[in-house]
């Protein structure tokens, strides 16, 4: 199989008449769905829309890669566009894009799929073939590009050129979270740069098909200095006691030559490990805050907490509604009511040793756990159990380095024994030095929770409920959700759940609806898109409101904001609450007679941001391939 084999003369768009970035995704999109490459454009676009979040696939000197592997994709193949105009797609280097390329790949993708993308990849960051694309103007031109033998489909041999006594030596590794593109065009952006610089490389690929070219214990010890150009985790423990310098895998793109002058001259921090644990502050990135290590830290835990939220909230939800028409001793209720109330059991400790873990590595996980655990069962609670996390992190790391100096024929002894031990001892005798403190607080606050005038609880409520809609799964999002997780924990209260709940229905519900009512104001895909937002909706998904938000973010943000905080202050006036911390409408049946005031809520507040966003949004005018390409802002 060749590059031409997927770049397909009939998915070519060599006019392409977008000018913004979603516009132009949509108008690619369009074009894949019409030539049956995917099944689901929405279910593609939402892949191609998250790895836009994490990194802008422009990468710089006109060239865009946007790609997903995708379980709508039905066959591999790449699209190749060109714009004359120039889209604004937010590239690393702030230029207009005029060469785009969206990579569909099909999630059980074979290697040779996976190893002809990356010869295309690997292709685009030679200046030769940009120049040559500028003055292509048929599909043919375009294909003849690219025409190369099966020979350049080949893995790449590894190098031995390190063995050259008077050449610098630097090896590295690069890495996205794909795996299909970026990945390789780091990979040939630093071995072109290292060859002009008289520089001996070696590249270790962690693509979507495994690591490839991987490094050997040899190459690593006789390096000058290594590069990590990933946005994924990979293995550090080898590099340790070398110069490594981790950077995004974009920089290893866009920034070769800076990278390999501070590697090969040792201008990078050196890697500390003790055992399986590596020292993160000796491998951080310059330039990174205090606050943004915490809030990694954090959100590592959260994220790690919240499939036991989801799994156990929503079998309990279940289990309420075997309740209702079998009754409170059924073997149903009760089964399934333990199973989700086990998961719950865990929160607080999982919250805890993932933090831990973010902070200190994998001797960070049992004295985390033991932490939440103890704050668990000890009235600390939610709170507790958090900063419980933070402590056993940090004391472990206090153990590591005050162990640093322990002598290597004893090193193994430190991960087995000597690691755990003094780490649980420490952290635990803190615990219950802070633990009184922390539930004091922790009475305290939900003292001041059960005593709340009604304009404050409408107004907290309200607050949540905003938040919820800010950044729809975001950082604000998760503060709203991990909030209220927490007073539900501690108290078995659902009443802030039902504020954040509501907060969180509201943005997919009012844009589904608005698709429906205005629908002069939308695109046909968006349209397209509106029922399945509905159901999003009425799942607690808020998610799905993310591609419109990021199509046009004052307007739909503002009316999401908006609704989703009328609908979780009414559901604090109207006193509701949620049995389970999951589960949207399900869970809302189960109510008994609240379900008709928390629905009630979810009308109001979801028509409120509806109309808002309809008569806030302009119509969308032209031909439908033009609305298609049309950006909202």
């Amino acid at each position: 199989m060749q590059i031409n084999d997927l770049l397909r003369k009939d998915l070519m768009i060599l006019d392409l008449q977008a000018t913004e970035k979603e516009a132009a995704i949509d108008e690619m999109i369009e074009r894949l769905s019409e030539k049956n490459v995917i099944s689901d454009k929405e279910t593609y676009k939402e892949g191609i829309m998250q790895r836009e979040a994490q990194t802008s696939t422009g990468l710089g000197d006109g060239v865009a890669m946007p790609h997903s592997k995708n379980k709508a994709v039905k066959e591999p193949a790449v699209l190749f566009a060109k714009s004359s105009k120039g889209v604004d797609y937010e590239s690393l280097d702030g230029q207009p894009t005029h060469y785009l390329f969206m990579i569909a790949a099909p999630e059980g993708g074979n290697d040779l799929h996976l190893q002809v993308l990356a010869s295309l990849s690997r292709k685009l960051v030679n200046p030769e073939v940009l120049e040559q694309l500028d003055q292509a103007s048929t599909p043919e031109d375009v294909q003849a590009i690219f025409a190369e033998s099966e020979e350049d489909t080949k893995e790449v041999a590894p190098s031995t050129d390190g063995d050259s006594a008077d050449k610098k030596f630097v090896v590295a590794v690069t890495a996205c979270p794909t795996g299909i593109a970026h990945t390789y065009m780091a990979e040939d952006a630093l071995k072109r740069k290292a060859d002009e610089m008289g520089v001996t490389i070696r590249v270790e690929t962690n693509g979507s098909d495994g690591a490839k070219n991987q490094l050997t214990a040899d190459e690593i010890r006789r390096a000058d200095g290594v590069i990590i150009a990933a946005d994924k985790k990979v293995e550090l423990a080898r590099f340790n006691g070398k110069h490594v310098l981790q950077r995004p895998v974009s920089e290893g793109i866009n920034k070769a030559e800076e990278l390999i002058t501070k590697a090969m001259n040792q201008q990078a921090p050196v890697l500390r490990v003790d055992g399986e644990a590596v020292d993160n502050n000796a491998s951080e990135e310059e330039g990174g805050s205090a606050w943004n290590t915490l809030y990694k830290d954090l959100m590592n835990g959260i994220s790690h907490m919240l499939p036991f939220v989801v799994g156990g909230g929503i079998i309990m939800a279940i289990s309420f509604m075997f309740e209702q028409f079998l009754g409170s001793e059924h073997v149903l209720f009760t089964s399934l009511n333990s199973i989700g109330g086990a998961a719950f059991q865990f929160l607080i400790p999982v919250l805890a040793g993932y933090i831990a873990y973010s902070i200190a590595d994998r001797p960070g996980l049992l004295p985390g756990m033991a932490a939440g655990f103890m704050a668990s069962q000890s009235g600390a609670g939610f709170l507790g159990g958090l900063i419980g996390g933070f402590v056993a992190g940090y004391l472990m790391n206090f153990v590591k380095k005050m162990l640093a100096g322990v002598p290597k024929a004893f090193a193994g002894l430190k991960t087995i024994l000597l690691f755990p031990v003094l780490g649980l001892l420490l952290t635990g005798i803190v615990m219950v030095l802070i633990i009184p403190i922390f539930t004091t607080i922790n009475e305290a606050m939900i003292g001041f929770l059960n005593n709340l005038g009604t304009g404050n609880a409408v107004l907290l409520g309200a607050v949540l409920g905003g938040m919820m809609a800010i950044d729809m799964g975001g950082p604000f999002n998760k503060a709203a959700y991990a909030f209220s997780i927490g007073i539900y924990t501690d108290t078995g209260d659902g009443s802030l759940m039902a504020a954040v709940m509501m907060g969180g229905m509201i943005p997919p519900l009012a844009i589904g609806l608005a698709t429906f009512i205005f629908r002069d104001k939308f695109t046909d895909l968006e349209k397209q898109s509106g029922g399945s937002n509905i159901v999003l909706g009425l799942s607690f998904i808020t998610e799905g409101a993310i591609p419109f938000a990021a199509a046009d973010p004052i307007r739909v943000i503002g009316s999401s904001i908006i609704g989703s905080a009328v609908g979780g202050g009414l559901t604090q006036l109207w006193g509701t609450s949620i049995p389970a911390p999951h589960g949207g409408a399900i869970v809302a049946l189960l109510l008994g007679e609240n379900r008709f005031l928390f629905f009630l809520a979810l009308i109001i507040g979801t028509a409120v941001s509806t109309l808002i966003l309809g008569i806030w949004k302009p119509k969308v005018e032209g031909t439908k391939k033009e609305a298609v390409a049309k950006n909202l802002v």
